[in-house]
């Protein structure tokens, strides 16, 4: 998984264009989507989300992707937990203090948001981590965020 985790860093502007694409197609499929259900589509979209987010990001599944602003460094993965990181705790070499093995997810985030041409990102801070989402998909929740405003603004 850390070799997946840093390829993914690494070519972090490449997945960000995979991930836009991959956000493009749900947009494009939203109105099939709310035919069938999200709730009815929750279950298999997690399931299909944690395998391939999983295998690319070593993404943890808290309900709340933030991996476009992070550098494709999930964050989840900060032993700590650091939504908005680093802790102080770092390393030299950048290696974590908790898990000496470890590059610290926040270097990571930096180092991707490099690759991507966005470093300013990294200084915006990132909502807090609302648990009861974990294990849901991100993508039906950003598609039902979406629809909750088109229905207020329309």
């Amino acid at each position: 998984m850390k070799a997946m985790r840093a390829f993914s860093v690494r070519h972090a502007r490449a997945m960000m264009r995979l991930y836009s694409l991959t956000e493009r197609l749900f947009v494009l499929a939203e109105p099939l989507i709310f035919h069938i259900g999200s709730q009815r589509l929750e279950r298999p979209f997690s399931a299909v989300e944690r395998l391939i987010k999983g295998l690319l990001f070593d993404c943890r599944m808290c309900g709340q992707c933030v991996l476009s602003q992070t550098g494709m460094s999930c964050p989840m993965n900060c032993p700590k937990q650091m939504r908005n990181g680093p802790c102080g705790g770092v390393r030299p070499g950048g290696f974590c203090e908790v898990w000496p093995d470890r590059r610290c997810v926040w270097l990571m985030a930096a180092e991707g948001l490099e690759h991507m041409g966005h470093s300013d990102k990294l200084a915006l801070p990132l909502p807090p981590l609302d648990r009861r989402l974990t294990g849901r998909s991100s993508f039906l929740r950003v598609l039902r965020l979406r629809a909750t405003a088109g229905s207020r603004n329309g």
